[in-house]
């Protein structure tokens, strides 16, 4: 059995200048979720254990469309697909030829995905900013880490719900464009993606989020 890559989907000085700085970063995400409908773009991934010794790297591609559709593909080192329809979320390893399937207001709520997809952002999450100097375990993994992120403005979502899968997610930004996403689970386990060749605002296809079973693969269909 292989092992998994996917994490579940299912974002300073005088005193006066600090706090400018600090609204402006969830002024950036909140203008994000409100004003990007869609988008796409190339996405690398580096997932540390809570230890920070073992770390595993993947590759893929990342679509969305406003409300609560979207499109992970991970190409390397494992081919697994996650598309949000809109009605279930969708889960395929191409390894195992399996597929987990769920409703979409169980898999969504105050996950990653629904700061991309979703739209109830203040409802769902409790936003602050992060400092520039933060860097995590993930990022310093990643040679030139330092230098890419201090051209990042960060900000900090916070589940409202505290029995969810995930403890934080960072969203990273420079200037209006999605630069990175970093998430902490449950277990103390971080992720962290960082996207190339974004690209906000575009038209995609509906068939990128609808899924079909591949013919003989298993599906199980969680409640």
């Amino acid at each position: 059995m292989s092992k998994r890559i996917w994490v579940p989907l299912w974002g300073l000085g005088l005193m006066g200048c600090a706090l400018q700085a600090q609204a402006d970063g969830v002024d950036t995400l909140r203008a994000f979720v409100k004003d990007v409908q869609s988008g796409r773009g190339a996405f690398t991934q580096v997932v540390t254990s809570p230890d920070g010794k073992r770390v595993r790297k993947s590759s893929g591609s990342l679509e969305f469309q406003r409300p609560n559709k979207f499109r992970f593909t991970y190409q390397l080192p494992v081919e697994q697909v996650i598309v949000g329809d809109g009605q279930k979320v969708w889960l395929w390893d191409a390894d195992l030829n399996q597929v987990t399937v769920k409703p979409m207001s169980q898999a969504m709520g105050s996950t990653p995905a629904a700061l991309l997809a979703g739209g109830s952002l203040e409802k769902d999450f409790v936003l602050k900013n992060v400092a520039a100097s933060s860097t995590s375990a993930a990022a310093a993994t990643s040679p030139g880490s330092q230098q890419r992120d201090a051209s990042i403005e960060w900000v900090e979502a916070l589940p409202r719900t505290k029995d969810g899968q995930f403890q934080s997610v960072r969203v990273g930004f420079r200037g209006p464009n999605l630069a990175a996403l970093e998430i902490l689970d449950s277990f103390g386990q971080r992720s962290r993606l960082d996207f190339a060749q974004f690209e906000s605002k575009v038209t995609l296809p509906a068939a990128r989020f609808q899924f079909t079973p591949p013919q003989g693969a298993d599906v199980l269909n969680q409640p």
